[in-house]
This record gives structure tokens, C-alpha cells and sequence, in this order.
């Protein structure tokens, strides 16, 4: 390639594009000439023979002084009311220029100025509406939008690393203790001190799963496997296979499932897997003596499928938060529990990508929490399985 003198860059760096303001002028300008032009001509072409016929039809001789002073007069009346008429509109164009030109300028330098600081990393910043009309006004919202969404990934991703830097210090430094003292000879690897070091090695084994799984469903809209699912079999099995844990803490598990529920179009594993962290985080927060319910219920055409405990419940100011990542209402119960805080947010991410939502309603600490997935009935199935008033069968 061949380089470009340093003479001809300069020459490129001074010359610039002409602004906005400009352009506007220059727009106003060719559409005021055409005009002028225009009516010109008309007045020229179709004027005089038009005007001289009425002075004939009047009375007013051919070829005579009079018929010769009116189309003079006609001539000079025409080229002062055009060319006042366009220096009038030259003028008011100018006016006009200025004007929209300076407010144009004024919120695009706004924009690129708050551009330039996001490019920078600095999120906090937003541009004011210009009250230009609703496509410059969106314009505003959009990038005040933008400016937001970012600065929130921001502050997640400082908090995602800072939470995944923690979770993994606290079961290595365990690791590192252990193993200098049983290479300084303070410890010997008994029973316990193994059992120890499974735990811990376990701990970042599970950690590092939650992690894979959570990536994995966030990405999961373009590899989903769908297929027609009976939402009574999948409950029962999901049930089923949390019921052993449920017996050893003493929590006692029910179902509750609507008659003639209709099946649905998901992911099966996807959603036993979201059924299955739901039962999980249940059992985590519900004292041995309490109790978990599962209900499925129909509602036009949506299903809902409902997981609620009598456990510690959740404050009014974390129920906004308790989907986000390694976001936990009590930090030490939860990793004391061997919670990393991802269990509800993989189970958003996976309801979400089959088109569902999932919220959660708690009347506060020590009144239980409940967790409802809401998903749509299969298309074609919703006629041919009416919604009966039936009560839910255990």
C-alpha cells in the first residue's frame, strides 16, 4: 500500500466535512431557488399572454401606449413580489437555520461528548432530552437506556469477579492450611483431616459446576431441546428424586396437581433442572419440621407451577435480588449451607429461555417464601383439555 504524504494528511486534517447547520442552510437555499426559479418561469411563460388576453377582452386596443405600459407595469409588479418574496423567505430560512441548526448541534455534541465518556468507562453519564420532537427525544432515552444497562453489567461483572475471587479464597485457603501442616508435621492425615480435604475440594468441585451451569443456561435459547411435556410425570420425578434429602433433614414434601393439566412445550431436562434447584433452595431454607408444597395449576394458557415453603422467608428489600448471581439475603447461613447463590439464577435464566417467567412472593422473615414458574400451555392442547374447577389432587 502505498503511503500517503504527510503533506496531503495535513491538508485532509484541515478540511472538514461542513456541520449540520450547513447542510441545513444549503437544503433551505436549493429549495428556495427552485422555487424562485419556478415561479419564474410560470410567471414569465404563462403571465404576459394571460394578463395582455384580459387588457383585449377589456377593451384595451392591440399593439397601443396603454397595452405596452400595463405589461411593464405587470413585468416590474412580478420581479418586486418575487425577489421580496425571496429575500423575505432567504431571510426567515436563515432564521429558521440557525436556529434548529444551533439546538441540532447543541444535542448531538451531548451525544457524542456522553459517547465518548461510556467509551471510557464512565457509565454514570446521561444526555438530557433535546425536545427536538419524539425521534431525537427517543434517541436520548435510548442512549440514557444504554448508558444504564451498561453501567449495571458493569457493576455486576466488578461484583461477579469480586464473588468468584471469594468463593474460591475461602476452600484454598482451607486447602493451603491443611496441607502445610501436614507437611510441617503439626497435622497427620487422619480420618478427619481426609474428610476435611474432601469436603473442601468437593466445595470448589460444586462451585465450578454452578458456574458451568449457569453460562450454559444463559445461552440456552439457541439449544433447547423442546418436545410436548406431561407436567405431571416431570413434578413426580423431580419430587421423587429430592424426597430422600427432604427425610434426612425432616422437612416434610408434598404435591399438589391440578386435574387434566395440559401438556407444554419445553425442555424436559431444562425444566427438571429448574424444578430441582427450586425443591433445593426450598430444602435449604426450611428448618427441620417444616414443610414444602409443589403445586401445579392451570390458568388459561399458561401453567404455573408453584414451589412454597414455611421457611425463613425473604425481607421485602432482597425479593428484588434473590435471582441475581451470588446474591444471597444472609451470606454466612447461605455458604454455611454450601450455597453459592446460583441456584436461582440458573433457574431464571432457564425459564426465561423458554419464553417463561419466575417471580417470588414472601410476607416476610420467618413467613416462607413461594416460587412460581409461570410457562405456556402447548399451542393446539389448550382446547382439547378444558380447564376443569376440580381441586388439585395430592
Amino acid at each position: 500500500m502505498t503511503p500517503v504524504p504527510a503533506a496531503t494528511a495535513r491538508r485532509r486534517r484541515r478540511w472538514k466535512r461542513p456541520g449540520i447547520g450547513l447542510r441545513l442552510l444549503a437544503a433551505q437555499a436549493i429549495v428556495l431557488i427552485a422555487g424562485a426559479v419556478t415561479t419564474a418561469v410560470v410567471a414569465a411563460v404563462v403571465g404576459p399572454p394571460l394578463f395582455r388576453e384580459h387588457l383585449h377582452l377589456a377593451g384595451v386596443p392591440m399593439d397601443s401606449p396603454e397595452e405596452m405600459h400595463a405589461e411593464e407595469a405587470y413585468g416590474y409588479a412580478t420581479v418586486m413580489s418575487i425577489g421580496g418574496a425571496l429575500g423575505v423567505s432567504a431571510v426567515a430560512a436563515l432564521v429558521v437555520s440557525f436556529y434548529v441548526s444551533r439546538r441540532l448541534q447543541r444535542s448531538i455534541t451531548e451525544v457524542a461528548s456522553a459517547a465518548t465518556d461510556v467509551a471510557q468507562g464512565n457509565y454514570e453519564i446521561r444526555v438530557s432530552p433535546p425536545d427536538l420532537g419524539d425521534d431525537f427525544d427517543a434517541l436520548a432515552t435510548a442512549f440514557n437506556q444504554m448508558a444504564s444497562r451498561l453501567q449495571q453489567v458493569d457493576s455486576t461483572r466488578q461484583r461477579l469477579f469480586g464473588d468468584l475471587a471469594h468463593e474460591i479464597r475461602t476452600p484454598v485457603a482451607v486447602l493451603e492450611a491443611y496441607l502445610e501442616a501436614l507437611e510441617d508435621g503439626v497435622r497427620t492425615l487422619t480420618p478427619e483431616t481426609a474428610a476435611m480435604l474432601r469436603d473442601q475440594t468437593r466445595r470448589l468441585v460444586r462451585f465450578s459446576d454452578d458456574v458451568a451451569a449457569l453460562a450454559k443456561a444463559e445461552e440456552s435459547s439457541v439449544s433447547m431441546s423442546y418436545a410436548i411435556i406431561d407436567i405431571d410425570r416431570l413434578t413426580r420425578q423431580s419430587v421423587a428424586a429430592a424426597q430422600e434429602r427432604y427425610d434426612i433433614k425432616g422437612v416434610a414434601l408434598r404435591v399438589r396437581l391440578q386435574q387434566a393439566l395440559p401438556p407444554f412445550w419445553a425442555d424436559e431436562q431444562r425444566l427438571s433442572q429448574v424444578l430441582g434447584n427450586l425443591l433445593e433452595n426450598a430444602l435449604r431454607h426450611t428448618p427441620s419440621g417444616g414443610s414444602v408444597e409443589v403445586k401445579c395449576v392451570r390458568d388459561g394458557d399458561r401453567l404455573r407451577i408453584a414451589v412454597a415453603d414455611t421457611g425463613e422467608g425473604i425481607a421485602p428489600e432482597h425479593l428484588t435480588r434473590v435471582f441475581e448471581r451470588f446474591y444471597r439475603a444472609d451470606a454466612a447461613r447461605d455458604r454455611e449451607h454450601g450455597g453459592a447463590g446460583l441456584g436461582l439464577a440458573i433457574a431464571k435464566a432457564l425459564v426465561e429461555a423458554q419464553g417463561g417467567s419466575i417471580y417470588v412472593a414472601s410476607a416476610g422473615l420467618g413467613a416462607g417464601a413461594t416460587f412460581t414458574v409461570d410457562l405456556p400451555v402447548a399451542q393446539g392442547y389448550a382446547d382439547e383439555f378444558p380447564i376443569t374447577t376440580a381441586s388439585a389432587r395430592p
